[in-house]
């Protein structure tokens, strides 16, 4: 019985810490903007969840509060509480129904292995038409030279052409005037 009890002590004294790591982790995530305030708040709502629940498992190691089966049963009960469902106890998907820690590890990899190859096709994508931008930026801007080009040469001729006409209507002018 001792050996029970320092061994219920040290694993609530473990998960206590282990709860705190979780907040510190959530606060980091949140602040380097791993994960978006929403999702933050969500995950903070989890914690405070485990929380409530350690209270209440040392409170029933105490023998305070409640009674104890009382205790048991609420830690334990799934279901709604103010309004939210407990995400621990949702009923468990037919692909990981009767699967091994070990099997579900492996199935777990196996997605996450599948959404990192997703992931590098998607990249492999975006790099193509990131390129594909910047050679369209680049003809852009050749063409916006060749027009500002031509520009100038359509000014020059427009000048040109006016002063030739000016010069035309002078000598017109003088035929008219001489003859």
């Amino acid at each position: 019985s001792p050996q029970v009890n320092v061994a219920i002590r040290s694993s609530l004294q473990s998960l206590r810490e282990k709860i705190e790591e979780l907040r510190e982790l959530l606060l980091r995530a949140v602040s380097t903007r791993q994960i978006t305030q929403l999702e933050g708040d969500r995950r903070q709502n989890l914690v405070d969840d485990l929380l409530t629940r350690h209270k209440q498992l040392e409170a029933s190691y105490r023998n305070e509060g409640p009674e104890p089966d009382m205790t048991r049963s609420s830690l334990m009960a799934g279901g709604v509480r103010r309004g939210v469902t407990n995400p621990w106890l949702l009923e468990e998907s037919e692909e990981t129904r009767g699967l091994g820690f070990d099997e579900l590890r492996q199935q777990q990899r196996r997605i996450i292995e599948e959404q990192d190859a997703g992931l590098d096709a998607l990249s492999s994508i975006i790099s193509r038409q990131k390129q594909m931008g910047q050679e369209i930026g680049n003809e852009l801007d050749e063409q916006n030279e060749i027009i500002d080009d031509l520009t100038n040469l359509v000014e020059n001729t427009d000048d040109r052409l006016r002063n030739q006409t000016r010069h035309v209507k002078m000598v017109d002018k003088k035929s008219t005037s001489c003859g």
